[in-house]
């Protein structure tokens, strides 16, 4: 039986933690596993922070926080290994030196370049790391370099997949891997016909995994969380949430699109297109029954709420009194897109149109400059995005309550509310 995995940075976050990898692997040796791990704990958030710094030549604290991933990713290998002198930390000092190398230099490539090839190294380091350990008790285990299968565009931070390419490669090596024991490889990461590293967007792993479950046929795809399952609602946030057993394709891609983070937005499509079978589970409780998500045919589905952070609010009136007609919202849809600016709610009146979108200052900057001749563009920032799916009046008027709303949308039982980042829901 061909399965995929996906492990994330929380599971993998200390040595402990790899060991329970392990042991819920373990459970499933006898099947032909292939392995997708993210970085360790807040690695990614790290390595953002070691690129910013050398972005702006801040040397010494680019140094630092540089030394405290090193630091981290030693202290894993102590816990794990019993010898300073096993291959693993060869490799590891090898991945580092690599990286030593471009931040040696002075920044003179553009930003989302350097991003990938800098904060890509955390992926190579616990793959790396894992797949050592699992090889060490006992579970035959080859590490796969992700950039050779996963074939992408020059797209920076949110790479195009050439389905074509990375299918023949996946197929090409894949399976005779899969034949000796597991494969243990990276999330996030693509790679570019001239070899430079992408990335397919922040939190892409599941994408990857999905992405080997469709190039490989598998039976099914396994996304390993912190949580029991998909949740009626961010338990950090709601009191009260409910594990939904079941969910259909598309209802998986509505809570995505809206900015559920529990999976991420582009993972359903390969899987619904060959009817993969997903399942969310936890590796806190790995016999807990987790969410299924396939070709159901489900009628009813309880409330459930979504909040995307990290929002603004951008109302942009015309200059000439014209009405913001067909032809104004496609150019104005057109200049989002230029600026590859995700929208997440419209709304419009005869002269003005709205639009909530993630709040990305440098982007949302090049917009207002593009519009600014034909509009006056207003933004209201530190925002969240509310959508609440199936809701209820009840459940409707507690959401609300006497909150300051700026856009509000209903569409049958779906609601979206854009507030303040600071209104405790």
């Amino acid at each position: 039986m061909m399965r995929v995995f996906k492990f994330g940075g929380a599971s993998i976050k200390d040595a402990d933690s790899i060991r329970n990898v392990a042991s819920i692997v373990r459970r499933y040796n006898s099947d032909q596993l292939t392995i997708i791990i993210s970085a360790s704990g807040k690695t990614t958030n790290a390595m953002e922070e070691v690129l910013t710094a050398y972005w702006k030549k801040q040397t010494s604290e680019m140094k630092a926080c540089l030394d405290k991933v090193k630091k981290n990713h030693k202290q894993i290998m102590d816990d794990l290994f019993d010898t300073a002198q096993h291959a693993i930390y060869s490799e590891v000092h090898d991945i580092f030196v690599d990286l030593d190398w471009i931040l040696e230099e002075e920044p003179q490539d553009e930003f989302d370049y350097l991003y990938d090839q800098i904060v890509s190294t955390g992926e190579l380091l616990s793959t790396k790391i894992v797949s050592a350990y699992l090889n060490e008790i006992g579970l035959a285990t080859t590490w796969l370099d992700v950039r050779d299968c996963i074939r992408t565009d020059n797209t920076y931070r949110d790479a195009n997949i050439n389905w074509q390419e990375t299918e023949a490669a996946i197929q090409a090596r894949v399976p005779a891997l899969m034949a000796k024991g597991l494969v243990v490889t990276q999330g996030f990461l693509g790679g570019t016909t001239e070899n430079f590293t992408t990335t397919l967007g922040r939190e892409g792993s599941d994408f990857t995994a999905a992405i080997f479950s469709y190039c490989l046929d598998a039976q099914d795809m396994s996304i390993w969380k912190d949580v029991p399952g998909v949740l009626t609602a961010d338990p950090r946030l709601f009191d009260d949430t409910e594990l939904v057993e079941q969910l259909s394709y598309a209802e998986a891609i509505e809570m995505t699109y809206y900015g559920a983070q529990v999976i991420h937005p582009k993972t359903i499509r390969p899987l619904q297109n060959k009817k993969i079978p997903l399942y969310v589970k936890s590796f806190v409780n790995p016999e807990g029954v987790g969410t299924a998500i396939g070709a159901f045919d489900i009628t009813e589905y309880p409330p459930m709420i979504v909040v995307k952070k990290n929002q603004a609010l951008l109302r942009m009136v015309s200059k000439d009194f014209f009405f913001v007609d067909e032809a104004k919202f496609s150019k104005l849809f057109e200049a989002l897109a230029n600026r590859r600016i995700k929208v997440n709610m419209t709304q419009n009146t005869a002269l003005a149109f709205s639009v909530c979108v993630n709040d990305v200052p440098n982007k949302i900057n090049q917009l207002v400059a593009d519009l600014e001749a034909n509009y006056e563009v207003e933004k209201i920032e530190n925002l969240k995005l509310v959508t609440i799916r199936h809701s209820s009046a009840k459940l409707f008027d507690q959401i609300v309550g006497e909150r300051k709303i700026f856009l509000e949308e209903k569409i049958g039982s779906n609601i979206q509310l854009v507030m303040g980042k600071d209104e405790v829901l």
